[in-house]
């Protein structure tokens, strides 16, 4: 498929997953938030609506109390004088509070006096809350009559639901003893409800539940969703719903509140004048976007892809792209032109210089095996000669010439004979000598020799791993520490490192680590004489693999809080300059982090100590040793 053709089906791709996904952002994101927006107004609404009512509740609590706590209805419900009646509880006084019902209660829960007056014309009408002429015996506001408690709440009448507060009678001056309670009540008439949902600023209406509906009689209405359900969502409009209680906590009247659907009709016209919007913009933006790549990218593309595959199949290097752009796929022709040039020189170059490369690295690799053969060839020549110059070969034939011109009867045969074995024993020495001398040099030849391969194997291979167990390689460690120091520290090795058992780390990389950190524990506790330093260490299993935690617990100096986190940088120590340089801690954690560990510090303050924690990812799982009874 060519570049051109992955392109626009790219292109296309990307904005058919961008219409997806606006059309899964609009169903699952924008819409939902719409209706959610709307059910909380519609929850909102309803809230207002109860708080209406609690407030109606309040101002009628606030009025009979005020009628309660008044001097004359104190002197009333002691002497019981009904000039009182006459002026003060007339029809226009009770209408004025807009009050349905009024009760004067005494302690006994009889009524002094009660009057119930039609909302509107005051006519007397009848109530049967008001006609019992007292209050039952087992009614729930017995309590608040007794102690002369301020009640409020909803009571079931004959005519409806009625709000009802329930006051002490005080002497005017907030206090008693109460002499009974006054009771007012409001009946909830289709126009209290009307005038309930203008102040709410909804359309109201209310239902009075049954009062002989028992409870199984309530859960089989479940299954009208206008009675039971709190919200109700319909194409047009959110029904919502609201059961309110009477004073036992009965369900007493249902509260209903229609909602138009507005948010979610504007939220779907601007969620598709915006689909709309996006597609013809995503169409128009295609194509414009397509001719764009088309006459600035893709045709000048396609002239350079052309003329590299005519230059790869042909031998000809003088053919040039010259294209005339100033942008950066002008920038491309102008270097690939000069690439060619280049590569045509290189190639003339190399032509011209490969008969004499070729000659040279031949002599090159004949000087060097000279090099390799002349080598062990010096040293041996030279050893030689040394033993030679050394050797007591003059005097033995000084002596042999003596003894081939002395007779036996001179008496210096015997002389020379034994200075001939001396000189003999002598030479036998000296070459026993040299023998030792020349192994030892090849001894030390070859350890040169293995640890040059050796550092030459390291600098080019990961780290050499070798199984062994941790607690001997802290005490080859801290073999390589000042005695001096050491007499300061005392070193103990926890449990948890024997029972780690081998493991295959890098020997000689963290026996030079552990060295820096017991000198460094050793230092940290100078100043207090002495001091221990504790190993312990855990492995921690990891999805990728063990991991060796390694910890070395000091009591020393401690670390304060702003120098933990620059331990290891170059350069910074706590110590004086003059002492110390500020490398040892920075080259262990560049060591250990070479090894693919961490090596971090922790410390709860000056004087407190401190632990480095060693962390290192282990090959495989260690071996414990088995000891085996004999």
């Amino acid at each position: 498929m060519k570049i051109r053709v992955k392109v626009i089906a790219l292109i296309g791709g990307l904005f058919v997953a961008l219409g997806a996904a606006q059309l899964f952002v609009q169903d699952t994101i924008l819409l939902p938030s719409f209706a959610e927006l709307e059910r909380q107004d519609a929850q909102t609404d309803m809230d207002r609506v109860a708080n209406t009512v609690a407030r109606d509740l309040d101002l009628l609590e606030a009025m009979a109390a005020d009628w309660g706590d008044w001097d004359e209805t104190y002197q009333f419900m002691q002497d019981r004088n009904p000039r009182f009646i006459a002026t003060s509880m007339t029809t226009s006084t009770i209408q004025g509070y807009r009050a349905n019902a009024v009760a004067f209660v005494d302690l006994s829960g009889k009524f002094v006096w009660a009057r119930a007056i039609a909302p509107g014309s005051g006519a007397p009408i009848d109530i049967d809350v008001i006609g019992r002429g007292a209050l039952p015996a087992d009614h729930l506001w017995q309590d608040a009559l007794r102690t002369g408690t301020v009640v409020t709440g909803l009571l079931r009448t004959n005519r409806g639901a009625m709000l009802t507060a329930f006051a002490p009678v005080l002497d005017g001056t907030h206090h008693g003893p109460h002499r009974g309670m006054v009771l007012l009540g409001r009946l909830l008439t289709p126009t209290e409800i009307a005038r309930i949902g203008e102040q709410a600023q909804v359309r109201l209406s209310a239902r009075l539940v049954p009062a002989l509906e028992s409870a199984p009689a309530l859960a089989r209405r479940a299954v009208a969703p206008a009675r039971t359900a709190p919200m109700i969502v319909r194409e047009s409009v959110t029904e919502v719903y609201r059961d309110l209680t009477d004073v036992a906590h009965a369900p007493l009247l249902t509260l209903r509140i229609d909602v138009p659907r507005r948010i979610s009709a504007r939220g779907h016209a601007v969620v598709r004048y915006a689909s709309l919007f996006l597609m013809g913009a995503g169409a128009a933006a295609l194509v414009l976007l397509v001719l764009l790549l088309n006459r600035s990218v893709l045709n000048p593309l396609a002239r350079m892809t052309r003329h590299a595959v005519r230059i790869g199949q042909s031998d000809d290097l003088t053919s040039r792209l010259d294209l005339q752009r100033t942008d950066e796929l002008g920038a491309l022709g102008h270097a690939f032109d000069q690439m060619v040039g280049r590569v045509a020189e290189a190639r003339r170059q190399l032509v011209d210089h490969s008969y004499e490369a070729g000659i040279a690295e031949n002599a090159s690799g004949v000087l060097h095996n000279l090099g390799n053969a002349m080598t062990p060839l010096c040293v041996k020549v030279a050893s030689l000669q040394n033993a030679l110059r050394q050797a007591p070969t003059a005097d033995i034939d000084l002596v042999l010439t003596e003894l081939e011109q002395t007779t036996a009867a001179s008496g210096r045969t015997a002389d020379l004979e034994a200075f001939l074995r001396l000189t003999s024993r002598e030479l036998a020495g000296s070459v026993t000598t040299l023998q030792g001398d020349v192994d030892a040099i090849a001894g030390t030849t070859q350890t040169i020799q293995a640890l040059l391969a050796d550092q030459t194997r390291h600098a080019r291979a990961p780290p050499a791993l070798e199984t062994l167990d941790l607690p001997d390689l802290v005490q080859q460690s801290t073999a390589l520490v000042s005695p001096k120091l050491l007499q300061r520290l005392s070193i103990e090795i926890d449990d948890s490192l024997r029972e780690l058992g081998s493991v295959r780390l890098a020997r000689t990389t963290l026996q030079q680590v552990f060295q820096n950190l017991i000198v460094n524990a050793a230092e940290a506790v100078s100043a207090a004489g002495h001091g221990t330093l504790r190993i312990a260490g855990h492995r921690v299993p990891l999805p990728d693999g063990d991991t060796l935690d390694l910890s070395f617990t000091d009591d020393g100096l401690g670390i304060t809080p702003e120098h933990v986190g620059r331990v290891f940088e170059k350069g910074f120590s706590t110590k004086p300059s003059a002492t110390n340089l500020g490398i040892g801690l920075h080259w262990c954690a560049n060591a250990v982090h070479a090894l693919e560990g961490t090596l971090r510090a922790e410390s709860p303050g000056p004087n407190r100590g401190a632990t480095f924690h060693l962390l290192l990812p282990l090959e495989r799982r260690a071996v414990h040793r088995i000891t085996q009874a004999a």
